[in-house]
């Protein structure tokens, strides 16, 4: 049974930093591209970035481009959010998601419907 837990959430002050992991069980993930999404009330789930299975290529949203940086442990099967220079517009509940195609060739999708296997989410709220 494959799982998705994440970890890390949490209430911080704007300007602070959180590390946001997802650890994955019941299969290995390795030749998947990996993403986190977020999403705040009210608000349709958005893409924040991620991050492919070969070669390790990164793609963020513009709004956390050059605060967010994701990265991944293989050996681990677990996928990292570090969130530097947290604004308020950032609280939202943050999940983690799988390719629904392993080794996927090309782009990486923005298209939450592309991705089969999501974490519960975790709470981020940032207060101003």
């Amino acid at each position: 049974q494959v799982q998705l837990v994440e970890f890390g959430g949490g209430l911080v002050q704007a300007g602070d930093s959180l590390r946001l992991s997802c650890a994955a069980s019941g299969r290995t993930f390795s030749s998947y591209n990996m993403a986190w999404f977020r999403q705040a009330p009210g608000k349709e789930r958005e893409f924040v970035g991620g991050i492919r299975w070969s070669g390790g290529s990164t793609y963020y949203a513009d709004s956390v481009k050059g605060r967010f940086t994701i990265s991944r442990d293989n050996a681990k099967n677990t996928v990292y959010l570090q969130m530097n220079s947290l604004k308020p517009e950032d609280t939202a509940v943050y999940y983690c998601a799988v390719d629904r195609v392993g080794q996927r060739f090309g782009v990486l999708s923005y298209e939450s419907h592309e991705y089969n296997y999501w974490g519960q989410g975790t709470q981020v709220t940032v207060s101003s």
